[in-house]
């Protein structure tokens, strides 16, 4: 009976406090910011499709550098690299949840090579991915 009240003085809260010009940008559906929002969401969707940044730019409305000039200014990072933090943020999960090979994750989130994912695994969280299951298992 509450949820309904709560969950509006949440977003009355979140519109009128510090952070109210970004979301209210959000909210726009034709402001930059929203179509930045709109391809971050595309690319969340599939993790294993490798990002046409270009075609990506086009189904937004933009051309590839206002694209690439925003996203890196909303996002703090480029598009491709944010596909990269994401597969392997959902592969660390992965790698907690189950005890699926570190081979066949790496496929499943778009790797073309188990190599170069456990390098750029070992980059972002310090440890292999072997050596980080074993960590965090032991945690």
């Amino acid at each position: 009976m509450l949820s309904p009240i709560t969950r509006q003085e949440i977003h009355a809260r979140l519109l009128l406090g510090i952070h109210a010009d970004a979301l209210q940008k959000l909210l726009w559906h034709e402001s930059t910011a929203s179509r930045i929002y709109q391809a971050t969401r595309e690319i969340q969707s599939d993790l294993s499709r490798t990002v046409a940044v270009g075609e990506l730019a086009d189904r937004i409305g933009m051309s590839q550098s206002a694209f690439f000039e925003h996203f890196r200014a909303i996002t703090g990072t480029s598009p491709l690299q944010y596909q990269k933090d994401l597969r392997l943020l959902h592969a660390r999960d992965t790698l907690r949840g189950s005890d699926a090979k570190v081979s066949e994750i790496a496929f499943r989130i778009g790797y073309e090579s188990s190599a170069q994912f456990s390098r750029e695994y070992a980059r972002k969280f310090g440890l292999p991915p072997r050596q980080d299951r074993a960590a965090l298992a032991a945690e």
